[in-house]
């Protein structure tokens, strides 16, 4: 396997994705490129283009070995890594970099140029499809910024933009299931109606039985397919505009983090087909819309024509450190721009807003009473 770093045909200075333009940009000559110019270079054997440098894998020795003392080079790579995290050598400055397991582009922390290691972004983990990042660091900090100063009780010290410790644009891997459903439904539906005569109020409930069948289509269920990290805060800023996904290629891989799936299509198929099953039971459902209520017992649907895809989806991530010495974590979505995450309390603001409110309600109170003794 091997590292990949995309340079500028001009200046031979790193290339990375642009999410305001986006074109590939260098950082120093300021050129930009297309996805096409980048391709026509690559089909023209442009070998300035693409560096690539072997990297070797090193997991960290049994406890059998390490009771016996083992080699000088074995105790050296137990110091750098732990068992299935990997080392590789950086094509620009040739400094060694540790990375996880997962990781599939990252870029080197000491010339800071961007890598793609090849061989988790190739053969059977090749992604199909990508959504490109629509929002650069620039504009992410600004949505937090915007984001935190809509709350009404965020401390004041938390809108520093100097608190942000690290801002960081990951592509996530996620599994995209698609199936058509068929088979029928049966249930009971309910009808009610209410009226009244004289001084009486009279309700009549009636209940049919339901039946429905036919195809439904599904699309897009979608499933994070990465064990580690926080799942839950990534999977709170779905849902992304699917259908925007593009080809993937590994130049918009430049300038962010990606990491590499380790759960594969069949350990969340049994999930992903029981999602598909209560969205279809759903939509047959609301085809019964003259019913109050439909309750569904019994039904036959099951899937057919499956489809999986494996995309790449843009997330920012972003550390803020608060002045109480606490760190708080957000996503934002870096196609559609939205953000999760637990915002710290003013308990100052809060108390203020108390009695502000608790000094309205006396008056309140003490005006009433004077109208009404």
């Amino acid at each position: 396997m091997a590292t990949i770093t995309y340079k500028c045909p001009n200046c031979g200075g790193g290339l990375v994705f642009d999410p305001e333009t986006q074109k590939f940009k260098c950082e120093f000559c300021l050129s930009e490129f297309t996805q096409a110019e980048l391709d026509k270079l690559q089909k023209a054997g442009a070998s300035d283009q693409v560096i690539k440098e072997d990297y070797g894998t090193y997991d960290a020795p049994d406890e059998a070995s390490a009771g016996q003392g083992g080699s000088a080079q074995g105790a050296g790579a137990q110091e750098k890594s732990a068992q299935g995290m990997v080392v590789y050598t950086c094509p620009s400055c040739g400094a060694e970099i540790v990375t996880e397991a997962t990781t599939a582009a990252t870029s080197c922390y000491y010339c800071h140029n961007p890598i793609v290691l090849e061989g988790r972004v190739s053969g059977k983990f090749l992604p199909d499809r990508i959504i490109p990042f629509q929002y650069n660091k620039k504009e992410a900090t600004d949505r937090f910024l915007k984001y935190v100063r809509k709350k009404k009780y965020v401390p004041r010290a938390f809108f520093n933009e100097q608190q942000i410790e690290k801002l960081t644009g990951v592509y996530y891997p996620f599994w995209v299931y698609d199936c058509e459903v068929e088979g029928e439904i049966e249930g009971s539906g309910t009808k009610v109606r209410v009226w009244r005569s004289g001084n009486y109020e009279y309700t009549e409930t009636s209940i049919y039985r339901i039946e429905r069948g036919g195809k439904v289509h599904v699309q897009n269920v979608t499933r994070n397919a990465l064990k580690e990290g926080d799942r839950n805060l990534i999977d709170a800023v779905r849902p992304f505009r699917i259908a925007e996904a593009t080809d993937f290629s590994m130049p918009y891989l430049q300038g962010f983090v990606a990491e590499k799936r380790d759960i594969e299509s069949e350990e969340v198929s049994e999930e992903l087909q029981k999602t598909a099953h209560d969205y279809a039971v759903q939509a047959m459902v609301d085809t019964t819309g003259e019913y109050s209520s439909v309750t569904p017992s019994l039904d036959t649907l099951h899937p057919v024509k499956e489809s999986w895809q494996y995309l790449l989806l843009p997330v920012w991530l972003l550390t803020y450190g608060a002045s109480s010495g606490q760190n708080y974590y957000y996503a934002m979505n870096g196609q559609t721009g939205e953000i999760k995450g637990k915002l710290p309390l003013s308990m100052g603001k809060l108390a203020a807003h108390s009695a502000i409110l608790g000094g309205c309600l006396a008056a309140a109170c003490l005006l009433l009473s004077y109208f009404v003794l």
